[in-house]
């Protein structure tokens, strides 16, 4: 091992130290309750609820697949969907932060299944049972996406047996979440997104020079056909630009619609202190959205000048989505100091990775052993109880998605992809009708929620692959069939009863 590696090793191992002990202490001071646990105790302040919003939604496809994606074919698909998302950011903030904590706190529900399920009254817990299956279906892999990432990270860093470094990332997330709960991961995700902005920002300049500088860069992306046009795409096999028509921006667009459907997301909103403090963190979180997203979409272009400025080999296919860490190698070769500032970048990709997985298992194990056990099954179980069996759910649900990131050459935004718009197909038509249609019923909010998870699996992988005008991101037909689902149950089936409608009255001011 170089000199160089073992700083970087030694700065990420010290990062993951850190890591466990902040959460392990935040734990400790916690409240021990399923609200404590699963909502920290709906204590959270604005910058806390923001930024753990942000870093739980920008999983590794902000230092990994946005980079990637742009790296490979140029800004199109990458901006258009930085786009997307910075628009859902800001409108899940405005449209649905407020309304779901105050309904939330009205219906006493600390979980998005038991939200919908007590919106509509329901006697039998067909929506929570229905709500916890699609959580679980779509997490898993949405985790093994993360667990993933780190496999990549220390296999093309240190050469690093790939599944073992996913062991030892999987072992670390569920050190801090198991133990801390909400608090912790909602904690360490506003550091966590320090270290991510920190580490854009330093490997975005370094890029820079050494490819010579902005006019070099800018220079090299324009002898690249496409590559910097919102209306066409670069074809690496073939060199030249193809075009980036209407409906391809449409859909890549559409990845903004996932926000009002993301359960990790969504119980920030439920978890903030008071209700008024959220329009500061909806400023905050718009504002960190798009520079973030800006500058991964950068470091892709400006990745692609060092590569051919000979400083970094080219990448292909799911390689180029390590063009941080090959940045981040090529800085680690001018010294110690620069070594471990390399590691801190890295640490950032970790911090990415970590920042969503922990609140994925969080969600996920609110949805089993909240949700399933005790709400669906009827089993009773005391405080103690409730809270071992949360942090059981969260190492076996980690153990699975442990299984499904064996392959190292997946692809992180293709798992992300999916996972996504399964979410927000499922769940987004669902939760804006809740808040917003007092008509609306839980007969269409349950056909909705099977439609929507459904039609993810049905235009996926039956009907994309036909291609030309049907060749749309599956989240919007997805979200357009399910939200349709619901309007036409809700209409041709008795109206909710009175005590759902007056609830519903109350909430809505």
């Amino acid at each position: 091992m170089t000199t160089a590696q073992a700083c970087i090793m030694g700065t990420i191992i010290l990062y993951l130290c850190f890591v466990i002990f902040t959460g392990v202490m935040i734990g400790r001071r916690s409240k021990k309750s399923a609200e404590g646990f699963y909502l920290g105790g709906r204590g959270m302040g604005p910058l806390v609820t923001a930024m753990s919003a942000e870093a739980s939604d920008m999983s590794s496809y902000l230092l990994m697949g946005i980079p990637g994606l742009a790296y490979l074919s140029g800004v199109a698909d990458a901006s258009w969907t930085a786009i997307g998302l910075a628009a859902g950011t800001y409108l899940n903030f405005l449209l649905v932060a407020r309304r779901l904590r105050r309904y939330s706190v009205k219906l006493d529900a600390i979980t998005i299944p038991s939200f919908i399920s007590k919106r509509y009254g329901e006697k039998k817990p067909v929506i929570m049972c229905i709500s916890a299956l699609i959580i679980l279906i779509f997490f898993v892999p949405y985790v093994a996406s993360g667990l993933a990432a780190i496999g990549k990270l220390f296999n093309s860093l240190f050469g690093w047996d790939y599944m073992t470094a996913v062991v030892i990332g999987a072992i670390v997330i569920i050190s801090y979440t198991s133990v801390g709960g909400f608090s912790a991961v909602a904690t360490m995700d506003l550091i966590q997104s320090i270290i991510m902005t920190i580490a854009l920002t330093i490997i975005v300049v370094f890029g820079i020079v050494q490819a010579g500088g902005m006019d070099a860069v800018l220079e090299h992306a324009r002898t690249l056909p496409g590559f910097l046009s919102f209306g066409e795409t670069y074809n690496p096999a073939t060199g030249s630009a193809e075009p980036y028509g209407f409906i391809r921006i449409i859909s890549m667009m559409a990845w903004g619609l996932g926000y009002f459907g993301m359960p990790h997301i969504l119980v920030r909103f439920m978890a903030i202190r008071d209700e008024n403090e959220l329009k500061l963190s909806r400023r905050i979180a718009a504002v960190w959205v798009v520079l973030s997203m800006g500058v991964a979409v950068f470091i892709g272009i400006v990745g692609h000048a060092v590569s051919a400025a000979g400083r970094i080999p080219f990448l292909e296919g799911s390689a180029t989505e390590t063009v941080i860490v090959k940045l981040s190698d090529l800085l680690s070769g001018y010294g110690i100091f620069p070594a471990v500032v390399a590691g801190c970048i890295l640490a950032g990709i970790l911090a990415a990775t970590m920042s969503t997985a922990d609140s994925q298992l969080l969600a996920a194990s609110s949805a089993f052993s909240e949700n399933l056990v005790q709400n669906v099954f009827g089993i009773k179980l005391t405080q103690k109880q409730t809270m071992l069996c949360a942090r059981l759910t969260v190492v076996v649900i980690a153990v699975i998605a442990l299984f499904l990131a064996a392959d190292p050459d997946s692809n992180v935004f293709q798992i992300v992809s999916f996972a996504w718009a399964g979410f927000g197909a499922a769940f987004g038509p669902a939760m804006l009708c809740a808040l917003f249609w007092k008509r609306s019923n839980r007969q269409g909010i349950m056909a909705g929620l099977i439609a929507g998870g459904a039609m993810i699996f049905i235009w996926k992988f039956l009907v994309r692959p036909m291609g030309g005008a049907l060749d749309i991101y599956e989240l919007l037909p997805a979200f357009l069939v399910a939200l349709a689902a619901i309007v036409v149950v809700s209409l041709i089936t008795p109206a909710p009863e009175a005590q759902v409608v007056k609830t519903f009255e109350e909430y809505d001011r």
